[in-house]
């Protein structure tokens, strides 16, 4: 037994004496804290990994009923190094007539990005206006980027989805015009008449059966868009819509136009008019037929700034018409809104309306990219922009974005907390 004992007390000399040294001479890129005979060895590493090796001694196991000399070293925590993701937004930066809508959108963006810059890097492509220098643009920051956020225009988009350049995962923020089916890679989530219009005649004409509507607007190219999709998506429901373009003069609309859309109002007694009018055209229209049908209108009725409506001239004229707009223009207690800083104003300058909206555009937009920057693929955002349900990585892509109702009061844009 003493035997026994002395080659025990050997042996543990020998273990002791071998494992100092090898401690002793250990370096590592972090911080390590380690103790040895009970206790487990813990390290912060960064790019490397360890391998744990247990000390068995197999002429001893008959000998010690409590195992080995050390207990396991626990293997160390390893926190991989994660390369950033670079996403590029594409603006339309170097046209003259688009400069100061892509540097309210830039500047939403950036406001965001600070906001929330996670492991993103932004890389900013600047174009003009034309499709060729939207397409080269963008396939530069397709070849060197993760996610492009952009084009800006109708055109851009048509451009890139024509050329089936679309090649990595694509924020859009424009509608496309092409007839092609568009890339799985792709999510337009741009500012849209016609999907205002659709959501219009969604909440007044879903669950009814004999309804007629009126839409109204000139010749104007986004007017004629917003009528036409509040047309189709009200006959879709088996309903009566018809589309009245208004000529105008000068600016303004004829009088005998207006006698004759107030006669025409007069016989068929629309249950609803819909008008794809900005706010001095719509309130031409009033005074021309008056405000005894229910009236509707887009988010282009709303002709201030959150800010700006303090100060105002109040449009009694439109009392009682409902619209829809984003809650950056109609909520300063949204959470959202709260969150982000305003767009500077220029000195002497009112603040244009839809540089606010497309400064609300680069916030969402961003907020967007970094969801998918972080692989979410079916997600909501309570946007500044409205209420956003976005599905990305399954086929097909899916952005809806729900707008938030207001009406006019006292002269006055108010948001309605329902519809």
């Amino acid at each position: 037994m003493l035997g026994h004992w002395a080659r025990g007390f050997v042996l543990a000399g020998l273990i002791s004496g071998l494992c100092a040294p090898v401690w002793a001479n250990a370096t590592f890129d972090g911080d390590v804290v380690s103790s040895v005979t009970g206790m487990t060895q813990q390290a912060s590493l960064d790019g490397m990994q360890l391998a744990q090796t247990d000390l068995t001694l197999e002429a001893m196991s008959d000998e010690f009923s409590g195992g080995a000399i050390l207990e396991p070293i626990e293997s160390p925590v390893v926190t991989p190094v994660t390369p950033p993701t670079r996403v590029a937004l594409l603006l339309p930066s170097r046209s003259e007539g688009l400069q100061q809508v892509s540097d309210a959108v830039r500047a939403g963006f950036m406001a965001a990005w600070q906001h929330e810059r996670a492991n993103i890097v932004v890389n900013l492509i600047e174009t003009g206006d034309s499709a060729e220098d939207v397409l080269a643009g963008y396939q530069n920051a397709a070849a060197s980027n993760d996610i492009v956020v952009g084009p800006l225009t109708r055109s851009g988009v048509t451009a890139i989805v024509q050329n089936r350049a679309v090649i990595k995962p694509t924020i859009a923020l424009a509608q496309s015009d092409a007839t092609e089916a568009s890339s799985a890679n792709l999510l337009a989530m741009g500012l849209s008449v016609e999907d205002e219009a659709r959501q219009i005649a969604a909440l007044t004409g879903s669950g009814k059966t004999t309804m007629k509507a009126f839409a109204i607007s000139t010749g104007v190219s986004w007017q004629r868009r917003a009528a036409s999709a509040f047309v189709s998506a009200w006959r879709g429901m088996g309903l009566q819509a018809e589309a009245i373009e208004l000529s105008m003069t000068g600016g303004f609309i004829h009088p005998n136009v207006l006698l004759d859309l107030r006669n025409r109002i007069q016989a068929a007694r629309p249950a609803l008019l819909f008008v794809a009018l900005d706010a001095a055209q719509t309130v031409q229209l009033r005074i021309g037929v008056g405000g005894e049908v229910t009236t509707y209108g887009i988010s282009q009725l709303n002709p201030h700034s959150l800010a700006d409506w303090a100060v105002a001239t109040p449009l009694l004229d439109l009392e009682g018409i409902r619209l829809l707009d984003m809650p950056w223009q109609l909520q300063p207690d949204h959470a959202a809104v709260m969150t982000y800083p305003r767009l500077p104003q220029v000195p002497d300058q009112r603040r244009s309306p839809d540089i606010e909206r497309l400064y609300a555009l680069g916030i969402d937009a961003y907020r967007v990219a970094h969801n998918i920057a972080i692989r979410q693929t079916d997600f909501d955002l309570d946007g500044v922009t409205g209420k956003l349900s976005i599905q990305f990585g399954k086929k097909p892509p899916r952005f809806v974005r729900t707008m938030q109702p207001a009406i006019y009061r006292q002269g006055v844009v108010q948001a309605l907390e329902s519809q």
